[in-house]
């Protein structure tokens, strides 16, 4: 599909097949928030990757992995983000390759959750625009039993890749499932505020590449 810069990003994701959620609620079955690495290795065993260099995520940090995580059709790697103070489980989030980035893969990640969990509590969608280095955004934010989860799109259009002068430039799109308990998100809906944010995670398409914590 061709992207459509001066549209908005949640229009384009309207029409989505429907799909189901392959065992999301695995992810996090069995487990308890600030759960320690060794612990969350313990109950995924050989599931769960450990990688030789965790990947930083700014208030967290993330060194065990599910490398391959199918969801709406779409492959995903599995990040079980460590809060750095506490040591503990903080959040879980997916992450499509970078390469592999697209408005239908984020239809189907979509589908899936809609289809597992019903409708969103909160969607809403940024355009592209200087501030943002023309990165456009959507954003479905579902609070369900005792979690918050979020599904989130950047992308980056054309006008970002023909020139632009603003310090965000250069932003790749992304394809974000982020699993947060209720105290540490605040289920609202804006993503805006969140796109200067991308700069944090690292591209998923390598998780052994990720720095050093």
């Amino acid at each position: 599909m061709r992207r459509r810069a001066a549209t908005a990003l949640v229009l384009l994701l309207c029409g989505a097949p429907a799909a189901r959620a392959e065992g999301l609620d695995e992810l996090w079955a069995g487990t308890n928030w600030g759960e320690s690495d060794p612990a969350l290795l313990r109950h995924f065993g050989a599931r769960a990757t450990v990688l030789p260099d965790a990947i930083d995520f700014g208030d967290a940090y993330a060194q065990l992995v599910q490398r391959q995580f199918t969801l709406g059709g779409y492959g995903l790697i599995v990040y079980y983000q460590i809060d750095k103070a506490t040591r503990g489980l903080k959040r879980i989030q997916l992450e499509r390759p970078r390469h592999s980035v697209t408005p239908p893969a984020f239809r189907g990640v979509l589908a899936a959750l809609e289809a597992n969990y019903g409708p969103a509590d909160a969607q809403c969608g940024a355009r592209p625009g200087p501030a943002s280095g023309y990165q456009g955004a959507a954003e479905y934010v579902w609070r369900r039993d005792s979690v918050v989860i979020r599904a989130i799109f950047r992308d980056t259009t054309l006008e970002a890749l023909n020139g632009c002068f603003s310090p965000a430039c250069g932003l790749t799109g992304q394809l974000l499932v982020r699993i947060s308990p209720p105290q540490g998100d605040d289920a609202l809906c804006h993503p805006a505020s969140r796109l200067p944010a991308a700069s944090h995670t690292r591209p998923a398409a390598d998780p052994a590449a990720g720095s050093r914590r």
